[in-house]
């Protein structure tokens, strides 16, 4: 608006113009003054002053990838006692934005025609003794070469990993390779002491890991 104001005030005079826009002419004058005398600026606009060229260069000097966190962070490691928020502002001001790696994946995908058995745990996940409860997930893993996808078994008595499998794709057979490590190396009881519990994402195979269970 002050730009604006620039170029037409010789034609049509700065309050006409001010009037207009809805801006205080006194606003206008006090922008004009700062420009001419840096000095009467706010102590927040001489603030920003001294930090922009600080974000620019921690900005530059690390490839243009950092975000607000990393910048900030980058400052108060060189002493500069400035807020998280405030480095945000002045970034979006700048047009500065880190890199955002990837997108988001999307790990459980329910399906809907299939059945859906029971929940026998009630979302209690707790157990009095060991081999009694267990619950399976996988999730993702960003790395310099792509995602890794990482399931696991989780006994819930001790809350420990007792079994695990790494793969590049998701896939249910990976999901069933850590169930039959925890099998292996628990060796729990037969007769139905045992309940597996899991969602219902496709990818986690519940089907195929309540036949196996039943085996």
């Amino acid at each position: 608006m002050i730009s604006f104001v620039d170029e037409y005030r010789s034609a049509y005079g700065v309050e006409p113009i001010c009037r207009v826009i809805k801006i205080a002419p006194s606003t206008y004058h006090a922008h004009a003054n700062r420009r001419i005398n840096p000095g009467t600026a706010p102590p927040r606009i001489k603030r920003d002053a001294v930090l922009m060229p600080e974000i620019q260069r921690v900005f530059d000097e690390n490839f243009c990838v950092y975000g607000a966190r990393k910048v900030w962070r980058q400052l108060k490691r060189e002493g500069f006692d400035v807020a998280r928020c405030t480095v945000e502002r002045l970034m979006k001001a700048m047009g500065l934005q880190g890199v955002i790696r990837g997108r988001r994946v999307r790990t459980t995908v329910p399906d809907k025609s299939a059945p859906c058995p029971l929940d026998l745990v009630n979302r209690q996940f707790k157990a009095p003794r060991p081999n009694v409860l267990w619950v399976s997930d996988f999730t993702y893993v960003s790395t310099w070469t792509g995602f890794v996808y990482v399931a696991f078994i989780i006994d819930a008595y001790a809350r420990r990993i007792v079994g695990w499998r790494v793969s590049r794709t998701a896939h249910a057979g990976f999901v069933l390779d850590a169930l039959e490590q925890a099998l292996h190396d628990r060796k729990p009881l037969g007769g139905g002491g045992l309940i597996h519990h899991s969602d219902r994402g496709v990818q986690g195979g519940f089907k195929w890991l309540s036949q196996r269970l039943n085996k």
